[in-house]
C-alpha cells in the first residue's frame, strides 16, 4: 500500500523538545559512542578539548541527517504507529524549518570539524551525512528491499571518523570496526522488521519481509550475522587488540549468532508471539555498545 499524502495545514509552532525529536536521540546515543570510541581506542593522544569538538561534531552531523531524513521521509512516519508522533507528521513543525534545521546542523558540523580537528575527520562526516541522507533516505529506503544493507554504511562511519580525529588518518582497526557496523544493520534491523512488518507494509517501504517473506529475512539476517561475527573477532587475532577485546567479542558474538540462528530457524509468523526476533533485536544493541567499550578497555589495561 502506498503511504498516504502529507499535510502541513495544521502545524503548529514547535518546542525546543521537537527540535531535539528531530536528532532521533535514540539513535544519537549508538553514533557518539562508536565514535567516542574510535577516538579513545586510537593509538594518538588528542587534546579533551579537540576531542570534546570532535565528539559533538559527530553527534550534530549525525542529528543533522536524522532531522532530513524525518523532512524527507514525514509521509511515511505519518502512516506508521512508532513514527506517527514525531514532530513533522504529529503536526508541531513543518518540513521547510526541518529542512533549514538539518541543512545549517549539518554545514556547520563539517566546518567546525575541518577548521577545530582535521579535514580527513570533516570530509568522512561529510560523507556519512550525504550517504544517510542521499543514499540511503532519498535513493534507496523506498525503491529496494536491500535499502537498510546498503544504507547501514551511513551508521559505521563514525568510529573511523573518531579514529581519524585523533590520528589524522585512517588505519585496520577502524575499518574492521567499520565492517562489523556495517554488517551488524541488517541483522538488527530485519529482526525488528519481521515484528513490525504490518508498519512498514502500510508505509509503502519494501523492507525484506514485505517483499521476499519471512523465510527469506530470516535467513538473510542470519548470513549476514556469519561475516559480521569474523569482522568483529578479526582484531584479536590479527593483533590489533588484545585478549581483553577478542575473549570478550568473542563470547558475545557466540551469543548473538546462537540468537541469530533461533531467529533463522524460527516458523513463527505472529509478530506478537516472536520472542526469538524481539530479543536478537535488544542483544544486537547492547552487543555494539558491548564490544565498542571492550575495544577502550582493551587500550587502557592492556
Amino acid at each position: 500500500m502506498a503511504s498516504q499524502p502529507f499535510s502541513e495545514a495544521q502545524t503548529t509552532t514547535a518546542e525546543w523538545r521537537d527540535f531535539v525529536a528531530l536528532l532521533k536521540p535514540r539513535v544519537l546515543t549508538l553514533v557518539v559512542f562508536t565514535g567516542l570510541c574510535g577516538l579513545l581506542a586510537a593509538p594518538a593522544h588528542i587534546n579533551p578539548v579537540l576531542g570534546f569538538t570532535a565528539v559533538l561534531c559527530i553527534a550534530l552531523g549525525a542529528g543533522a541527517a536524522g532531522a532530513l531524513n524525518q523532512w524527507y521521509e514525514a509521509d511515511i512516519d505519518a502512516v506508521m504507529k512508532r513514527t506517527a508522533n514525531r514532530p513533522l507528521p504529529a503536526g508541531r513543525m513543518d518540513r521547510q524549518t526541518a529542512l533549514h534545521f538539518g541543512v545549517g546542523l549539518a554545514a556547520f558540523s563539517v566546518l567546525l570539524m575541518g577548521l577545530a580537528v582535521n579535514i580527513l575527520s570533516a570530509a568522512i562526516l561529510a560523507v556519512s551525512i550525504l550517504f544517510y541522507v542521499v543514499v540511503y533516505t532519498i535513493w534507496l529506503k523506498r525503491r529496494t528491499p536491500q535499502n537498510i544493507v546498503i544504507g547501514g554504511a551511513a551508521g559505521a562511519f563514525p568510529v573511523m571518523i573518531g579514529w581519524a580525529a585523533a590520528t589524522g588518518r585512517v588505519e585496520m582497526l577502524p575499518v574492521l570496526m567499520f565492517a562489523t557496523v556495517f554488517l551488524w544493520t541488517p541483522p538488527h534491523f530485519w529482526a525488528l522488521a519481521l515484528f513490525i512488518n504490518s508498519d512498514y507494509a502500510r508505509a509503502g517501504v519494501p523492507m525484506l519481509p514485505a517483499v521476499a517473506g519471512q523465510r527469506v529475512t530470516r535467513i538473510q539476517q542470519l548470513l549476514y550475522t556469519l561475516p559480521m561475527v569474523a569482522s568483529a573477532v578479526a582484531p584479536w587475532p590479527l593483533g590489533l587488540t588484545g585478549a581483553i577485546y577478542g575473549v570478550g567479542t568473542a563470547i558475545l558474538s557466540a551469543i548473538f549468532l546462537l540468537l541469530s540462528i533461533r531467529v533463522g530457524f524460527s516458523r513463527v509468523a505472529d509478530p506478537a508471539a516472536m520472542k526469538a526476533e524481539r530479543h536478537l533485536f535488544a542483544f544486537s544493541i547492547a552487543y555494539l555498545f558491548a564490544i565498542f567499550g571492550l575495544l577502550v578497555a582493551d587500550k587502557v589495561f592492556a
